[in-house]
């Protein structure tokens, strides 16, 4: 029965099924609501003390209430309602249906709509008001609007998504989008937004494009393509003309190198794209495989280590101030050779256990120089997907429930998120045990199995170094970490699983506890210097003031790691900052090498020399290594004009001195 009800008699109801909501769309619900009133009557039941309960239309109700509180609509305001009664399941399954059966308006229908308003003489900023949406939407759906026809009848009838629309959208010329969409509808390949936004951004595609060297100047013309040049042009800069045949072409060798990439390397499935990169929609809605690059030969470590020694002898001729331009000249020749081997033998290809293989798949990109290059990343297409959308609950038994009580999927992902709310409070209100899970979920992940799954978003891997397979040797520091993880008790790693580990983990003493906080967290700092630029981490300097680092215990400066390797000058600086100029002039005529020789063994105190030299040598680091004092990081924090770590090297060389 349809009846006119006082929205101060409506209350929502415990039965709707609807618990969660979108605050932007409300919004807009509300400002539709004042601009045209409410449009579809509220279903409601009577309920206690004169009042009915809405059973589908919560929403719609709460808009009209946020009215009536702000003043838009009286507390009276007469609400057209649909009264039912029955059995409460009955109630329950017509709120439901409301809510079910309701469609979403196509992309091409709303376009239509706000177009009609426009020429009527609004503005799209009255439509954005008025359906509470933003002046940019609006305007994004009235550029679909002027598509070219055979585009926007697409998009009406499902043919094309509204990402392929927007990508002929690139463009204004509605020609060029109709010559586009014709020439895709014999396509075998599959079609992309970025297939489509290619080909109507270009007309014509340079000589050099990766996709023509891809298919090649014979094979193209061979196919009937045609190619223009002017006076001027030579291959690279020459126009080819027929944009869709050289898009199906390329799509037919990538199609090939893809074949033949998925046999080479065993995998279930190799897709090609012309894209220079991976793009999101190719991979939504696939799980990323683990894996890591493949490990080195000795022969390989051994090569990467002479490259190393290479690399810092020739580098030693650049930062020479005494090295003449030709010298010079090869130095930089030869440092660009030896970039390129220690290139290509650090970015090495992920290594897929062969167990994962028959499921694994990946992606074949096409470079910018035109060469198929697998993109290093695995995915998979493998879920497990319930029959008609429903799951069986499991009893904790492990017994499924009888059928007739089973639960939508929707409903158990709810009840999932409230019982992970319960489960959160508690856990909030208990900082030891949050603290005993912390450190074991981050101590676990080195042997935890990928296929398991995770109890939390918690994540603490190691972090890599800007240097592959570097260690520092004799390094008090290095030493000391190896020798701390060494030490931790991992008698809790017997457990056959994570619950188990967990159990003996909490067994544990505290000490041994804190000790495993300190080391997972430890290893997952990044490394840093001192300075301005991407080295720089402000944090790293607060953290060493906290814990009054004093670098000279740990580090000191050696031919080895340091002398050898700067320019002249700053070893001068150095000494200058230890001894002042009577200690650089007796050095100052020294060539590098023996000039390196001589710094290591001041600064390592092995020299005769008065006691006060002495001493600050054995103290002097360089600028970047220091970590800020107490009472420089308050400076910092006080707002003073330059931090520490913005100080230059020879202000703290004076200072030094």
């Amino acid at each position: 029965m349809i009846q006119s009800i006082p929205l101060n008699k409506l209350v929502p109801s415990p039965r709707n099924v609807r618990k969660s909501s979108d605050a932007l769309a409300d919004l807009q619900l509300r400002a539709d609501i004042a601009a045209r009133g409410l449009l579809q009557n509220l279903v409601v039941r009577k309920g206690k003390r004169g009042k009915f309960e809405v059973e589908a239309g919560g929403r719609r109700l709460a808009a009209l209430l946020a009215l009536a509180e702000e003043g838009t609509l009286p507390d009276t305001h007469e609400v057209t309602c649909l009264v039912i009664e029955g059995e409460e399941s009955e109630v329950r399954e017509a709120s439901l249906a409301e809510n079910f059966q309701r469609l979403a308006m196509n992309p091409a229908d709303e376009a239509q709509a706000f177009a009609s308003i426009i020429e009527a003489g609004a503005t799209p900023e009255d439509v954005a008001r008025r359906f509470g949406l933003t002046v940019r939407f609006v305007e994004g759906r009235l550029r679909l609007a002027s598509l070219a026809p055979c585009v926007f009848e697409a998009l009406a009838e499902g043919t094309i998504t509204l990402d392929m629309a927007k990508a002929y959208g690139a463009i204004s010329d509605v020609e060029r989008q109709a010559q586009v969409y014709a020439e895709l509808q014999d396509a075998w390949y599959q079609i992309t937004p970025d297939t489509i936004r290619r080909m109507v951004l270009d007309a014509t595609v340079r000589g050099s494009d990766p996709r023509t060297v891809l298919v090649g100047r014979d094979a193209y013309l061979a196919a009937g393509g045609r190619i223009e040049r002017e006076l001027f042009d030579d291959d690279a800069s020459e126009s080819w003309i027929d944009v869709a045949l050289l898009e199906d072409l390329a799509h037919k060798a990538m199609e090939e190198a893809a074949e033949k990439t998925a046999l080479e390397y065993g995998l279930a499935w190799v897709r090609p794209t012309l894209g220079t990169y991976v793009s999101h929609d190719l991979v939504e809605g696939m799980s990323r495989l683990p894996c890591e690059p493949a490990p080195m030969t000795e022969q390989e470590v051994k090569e990467l280590g002479e490259l190393e020694a290479d690399y810092d002898l020739v580098a030693a001729v650049l930062e020479d101030e005494d090295s003449d331009e030709d010298e010079v000249a090869k130095a930089e020749q030869e440092l660009m050779v030896i970039d390129r081997a220690m290139r290509a033998l650090n970015d090495r290809p992920p290594v897929l256990p062969d167990e994962l293989k028959s499921e694994a798949g990946a992606f074949l990109a096409l470079s910018r120089t035109g060469e198929p290059t697998l993109a290093p990343q695995y995915y998979t297409e493998s879920e497990v997907i319930a029959d008609e959308g429903v799951v069986e609950a499991v009893e904790a038994s492990g017994a499924a429930k009888p059928k007739g009580s089973s639960l939508s999927q929707r409903l158990l992902d709810e009840l999932a998120m409230q019982r992970r709310d319960i489960l959160a409070i508690h856990l909030a209100n208990d900082p030891a045990l949050a603290l005993d899970f912390m450190v074991f979920t981050l101590a676990d992940a080195d042997g935890h199995d990928w296929r398991a799954r995770k109890a939390s978003t918690l994540v603490g891997p190691v972090a890599s170094g800007p240097v592959t397979g570097f260690e520092a040797r004799d390094a008090p520091a290095s030493a000391a970490l190896a020798e701390f993880a060494g030490s931790l008790d991992e008698s809790w790693r017997a457990g056959t699983s994570d619950v188990e580990r967990f159990a003996r983990f909490r067994a544990l003493s505290d000490e041994a506890r804190s000790a495993w906080l300190g080391h997972v967290v430890s290893r997952t700092l990044v490394a840093s210097l001192a300075c301005e630029g991407e080295r720089s981490v402000p944090m790293h300097e607060t953290l060493g003031s906290l814990l009054e680092i004093e670098t000279a215990h740990w580090w000191r400066p050696t031919a080895v790691n340091y002398f050898d390797r700067v320019a002249k000058v700053r070893t001068l600086e150095a000494l200058d900052a230890a001894g002042g100029p009577e200690l650089v002039s007796r050095y100052a005529a020294s060539k590098k090498t023996e000039l390196a020789s001589a710094a290591d063994r001041i600064f390592s105190g092995n020299f005769i020399g008065k006691a006060e030299v002495k001493e600050r040598a054995q103290v002097w680091v360089p600028s970047i290594m220091r970590f800020a004092r107490p009472e420089e990081s308050e400076l910092v924090d006080a707002g003073a004009e330059k931090p520490v770590s913005d100080v230059t090297a020879d202000e703290i060389a004076e200072q030094a001195a």
